[in-house]
């Protein structure tokens, strides 16, 4: 089965583009930066609180590294549903660290803040390409 997922070219004051798709968090929608460079999935720790149902965050005792930073103190919970077009993800467990900084910029350019990074370890799972002559993500389900 192949999914194909629309996102949106985000065009970055002349650094390049940012790519975004629309998830489904828990049944409510979020936008995600598709980052082939970033090893997990991860989410904004002040935009994930209102997609959680009475989720406990847990203190990461390992410090991550990037988003222009090499010492990141992380979070942790499972999200009851996580959603990237047909497919979904029950009980996933994901990672939250502060990207308020990253979105304090994209804000002070005129652009809106997103509420997280799809990563390596997602687009890896669903062997995605990134096809961008349709603008589409593609995901496929393996056995």
């Amino acid at each position: 089965m192949i999914s194909k997922i629309p996102f949106t070219f985000i065009k970055i004051e002349g650094r390049g583009y940012h790519l975004l798709i629309k998830v489904l968090i828990n049944e409510k929608p979020a936008n995600l930066l598709i980052d082939t460079g970033a090893s997990k999935t991860v989410f904004d720790l002040s935009r994930i609180e209102p997609y959680l149902n009475n989720s406990d965050l847990t203190d990461n005792e390992i410090l991550s590294a990037g988003l222009g930073t090499n010492t990141l103190t992380s979070k942790s919970t499972k999200l009851d549903s996580f959603k990237i077009g047909d497919f979904e993800i029950k009980n996933y467990p994901c990672i939250i660290i502060d990207m308020s900084h990253v979105n304090e910029t994209y804000q002070s350019i005129g652009l809106e803040p997103f509420d997280g990074v799809l990563g390596s370890d997602i687009l890896y799972k669903f062997k995605a390409s990134v096809d961008y002559k349709t603008k589409t993500l593609k995901l496929r389900k393996t056995k």
